[in-house]
């Protein structure tokens, strides 16, 4: 399905990278949301966003404050002069918002997991024109995220964009959610008139992980930041950890290097010709490792064996782990490419024995 998509048209805000979003995860109290957005009215920044309605892993913590919220999110905008988002996570949500003047709509990972949550939503969305945003689902499904994509573009939503905020692992390493920024990346090759927004606080889980992070996402062309932005980060109600005041946000935006996404200097083409030229020899050789796996199918079916022996593959991948660690690759990536190539041969092998 290809989206029907138009800019997202923010009044006031130049359509230049990187767009920043940026405010608490909660709208905690009415001072709190105010001294918030005068700070980073005050440091330059323009969209405030506030967490209305906070699902959370668990029952007992604090879970928003609602309806009593919006009339601060409102005030920011006519006070202050930003202008404002939030989290719908149902039509309920989405009525209330726009009630109360929200300028832009996102929609969480939690709910974005959830087609007919997601549909639900996109039902009460028709034939209205705002800006919505939706983040990855909380695991890593590329399809998924698509489809709830399609969901709000079919109700006739058009000023659209997606929010990368990693994807929850139970091997939690650095990272609250792993990037893997590969998703994120082919989201943009598949859809690429539509904006990709990074979301460093969640990625993170820890502020002082914001910074560079930010730097990746403008490194790998991404078009704005959604970051987590509090006048007490430590006294916060909700993630804590992962909020900076809006001060360090200003050091963290100035210190950014944003990189033309487009370069077509002689340097650069000559460069991605070799790459072109390599890319056809690895096609090459692995075509003729797979003709080598479907004469060892062949052999495996005359002879009775069965098609995967696993101290082989063992092998295989302990031995190119270590050769693409001396070689500056990174071993599990390595690993991941031959588990790939063993896939495909499996494959193949399978077909020979069963012909």
């Amino acid at each position: 399905m290809e989206l029907s998509l138009a800019p997202l048209n923010l009044p006031g805000i130049e359509p230049k990278r990187p767009l920043i979003i940026c405010g608490p995860c909660s709208a905690e109290t009415e001072e709190q949301v105010m001294d918030t957005a005068r700070q980073l009215y005050n440091n330059g920044f323009r969209i405030f966003r506030g967490g209305v309605w906070k699902p959370r892993t668990k029952p007992g913590g604090f879970e928003g404050n609602g309806e009593k919220a919006l009339p601060w999110m409102k005030r920011v905008k006519e006070e202050i002069g930003m202008l404002t988002a939030t989290e719908v996570a149902t039509p309920a949500h989405v009525e209330l918002a726009l009630k109360y003047g929200i300028d832009i709509l996102w929609i969480g990972a939690r709910t974005s997991a959830n087609p007919f949550a997601v549909q639900d939503i996109a039902d009460a969305l028709k034939g209205v024109d705002v800006p919505v945003l939706v983040k990855n689902p909380v695991n890593p499904d590329l399809e998924l995220w698509i489809g709830a994509l399609e969901r709000i573009n079919g109700a006739g939503i058009k000023r659209l964009g997606a929010i990368h905020r990693g994807f929850s692992s139970y091997d939690k390493k650095i990272y609250r959610n792993l990037p893997m920024w590969q998703i994120p990346i082919e989201l943009r090759r598949r859809i690429p008139n539509m904006p990709v927004i990074c979301d460093p606080s969640h990625i993170s889980g820890r502020r002082d992980l914001i910074a560079p992070l930010c730097q990746q996402a403008m490194d790998l062309g991404m078009d704005g930041l959604m970051v987590e932005s509090h006048c007490n980060p430590d006294c916060a109600w909700s993630d804590a950890s992962q909020q900076v005041t809006p001060d360090i946000l200003e050091y963290i935006i100035n210190l950014l290097v944003i990189r033309e996404e487009i370069v077509t200097t002689e340097n650069i083409t000559a460069l991605r010709h070799q790459i072109d030229d390599i890319d056809n020899g690895l096609i090459e050789l692995l075509a003729k490792r797979m003709r080598i796996s479907r004469e060892i199918g062949q052999y495996k079916k005359e002879h009775g064996m069965t098609i995967v022996q696993t101290s082989r593959y063992a092998e295989i991948l302990d031995k190119r782990g270590a050769q693409g660690s001396l070689c500056g690759i990174d071993a599990n990536c390595t690993r991941q490419i031959f588990e790939a190539i063993h896939s495909e041969s499996v494959r193949q092998q399978v077909e020979i024995i069963n012909k």
